[in-house]
C-alpha cells in the first residue's frame, strides 16, 4: 500500500509543479498606475498651469483609460472635464502622445481619419504614463490657452511621479 503512494504521489507533485508553468505561458502581467500616484501626476500638472496663470483640469487614467483621478481648478471650464479625460485616454488608446497625433491626422496624413473615431480628442495635453518602458496609464490637461501649454503641465504631472514608477 505504501509503494502504491509513493508510485502515485509522485506523478502528482509532477503535474502540480508543471502546470504554473503551463499557465503562465498562457498569460502575462501588466504594471498598472496606483491611484495614489494619480492623484499626485493630477495635482502636479495643475500646479503647473497655475503658475503660468491658467486654470485647467488634469484627468489621470489607468493604461486601459479607466479614470484614476480628475482635478479641476475653480475656474476652468466645464468642457474641460470630459476633454481632459478624453486626451489621457486617446493618449493611452493609440500609444501617442496627442500632440504627435495632432500631426498625424492632418487633412493630407494617412491617419486624417483618427479624429472622427468615438472618444478620441486629438488636442495637445494627452500624454502616456510609462514604467519601463510599457504604459501604465495617462494624463490629459484642459484648459490652457493652447494644446502646446497643457502638454507642457501634462509634462510637469508625469515628471512629479517618475522617481515613484521606477
Amino acid at each position: 500500500m505504501n509503494t502504491l503512494r509513493c508510485c502515485l504521489a509522485a506523478p502528482i507533485a509532477l503535474a502540480f509543479a508543471i502546470a504554473p508553468l503551463q499557465a503562465s505561458e498562457g498569460t502575462f502581467d501588466t504594471p498598472t498606475l496606483l491611484p495614489e500616484l494619480a492623484v499626485k501626476a493630477a495635482d502636479a500638472a495643475v500646479e503647473a498651469c497655475r503658475e503660468r496663470d491658467t486654470q485647467v483640469t488634469a484627468a489621470v487614467v489607468d493604461r486601459h483609460g479607466t479614470p484614476q483621478a480628475l482635478k479641476r481648478d475653480r475656474f476652468a471650464g466645464p468642457h474641460t472635464v470630459d476633454t481632459a479625460i478624453s486626451k489621457a485616454w486617446t493618449a493611452v488608446s493609440f500609444r501617442t502622445d496627442t500632440l504627435e497625433l495632432r500631426e498625424m491626422t492632418d487633412p493630407s496624413a494617412a491617419g486624417y481619419g483618427i479624429q472622427h473615431l468615438p472618444r478620441v480628442t486629438i488636442l495637445g495635453g494627452g500624454k502616456q504614463i510609462t514604467a519601463g518602458g510599457r504604459i501604465v496609464g495617462g494624463i490629459g490637461i484642459s484648459g490652457a490657452p493652447s494644446g502646446q501649454i497643457d502638454d507642457e503641465c501634462a509634462a510637469v504631472g508625469i515628471d512629479a511621479i517618475a522617481e515613484d514608477l521606477l
